[in-house]
């Protein structure tokens, strides 16, 4: 299987905002993380609030400088690359946001929104040949061609999401990161846009780096998981032996989180406290805090992956 999307020890600190004389230090976002993604897989990211998810699909697109790390798109390496010499490749990697009513330029017609990348990675169409291709997109999406003349506020949530998706792939992508693309819609409408999204991976060979904090829906779209906290890749690996048995306390604890159909299916306990507000980077495992297995070696953790069972877990004492 070819790569198509690489993060290779990729980091990256904020500097937190702070009105003292005296500021804090940068904290890390994402410590020395490492993805590959393989041509027509879903890789999906999980992990709480503020663990680096949404980050880490910034970084990978070059939205984001990352302080360090190697980031490389179809065996290209575009970490050092200039604004200008990136243009023509971003036509390989293409994102869909969380939010369908801020991603859509209120002002521009639809049929403008969705051709507007043709204007830079195909400026050779005619206006005519650019409208043909927006209409084969729409209709792609499960959209009439009609709508191409109105504006973003005559759509519901689920609508616009289909015509962001439209968007971005007007330009042919590789590869698509999809930033919690359905958390902001309506249940049925969240399985309605699954399943288009599953059908043209199928249809195109996409590969798809899905951003989530819906275990439930990662089950059914992804082939791999990659679990994170505060910044750090805890757990990785096929997406059925880590929901069969997750080896990281965390991953577990994530799973028994989930919402429950019947008080019988009750787990024994769920994720609580905060994010540790330390540098992280320096002070071994980041989940020992919340940890029940933890000891006193945790705090001097190298956090490195190590392969059990075909799974990669960053814990000493694994379930």
């Amino acid at each position: 299987m070819s790569m198509v999307l690489e993060l290779r020890e990729v980091g990256k600190r904020f500097k937190p905002r702070s009105f003292m004389r005296r500021q804090p230090p940068p904290r890390p976002a994402v410590a020395s993380l490492s993805l590959q993604l393989g041509e027509g897989e879903t890789l999906a990211i999980v992990g709480e609030s503020g663990s680096g998810k949404s980050t880490t699909a910034r970084l990978a697109m070059r939205l984001l400088e990352a302080d360090h790390g190697r980031i490389l798109w179809n065996d290209v390496d575009v970490t050092e690359m200039s604004p200008r010499a990136l243009r023509p490749l971003r036509r390989h990697i293409q994102m869909v946001f969380q939010d369908p009513y801020a991603s859509l330029n209120p002002r521009m017609r639809i049929g403008e929104s969705v051709g507007e990348g043709l204007r830079v990675h195909a400026p050779e169409l005619s206006r005519r040949q650019r409208r043909d291709r927006v209409a084969e997109m729409l209709d792609l999406c499960g959209l009439d061609a009609s709508v191409m003349d109105r504006y973003p506020h005559q759509f519901s949530g689920g609508q616009r999401q289909r015509i962001g998706i439209a968007r971005s792939l007007i330009v042919e992508p590789k590869v698509l990161v999809l930033d919690e693309p359905v958390s902001a819609l309506d249940v049925s409408v969240q399985a309605q846009i699954l399943n288009l999204l599953q059908q043209i991976q199928q249809d195109r060979g996409l590969a798809y780096l899905f951003i989530s904090h819906d275990l439930s829906v990662v089950q059914h779209v992804a082939d791999r998981v990659l679990v994170m906290f505060a910044g750090h890749v805890v757990e990785e690996g096929d997406i059925e032996a880590i929901f069969a048995h997750p080896r990281h306390p965390y991953t577990k604890a994530l799973l028994d989180a989930r919402p429950i159909l019947h008080p019988a299916e009750r787990r024994d306990r769920q994720v609580e406290g905060e994010a540790p507000a330390e540098d992280i980077a320096a002070t071994g495992c980041p989940y020992r805090q919340r940890c029940e297995r933890a000891s006193d070696a945790c705090a001097s953790f190298d956090g490195a992956l190590r392969e059990m069972e075909g799974i990669s877990v960053a814990c000493l004492h694994p379930r």
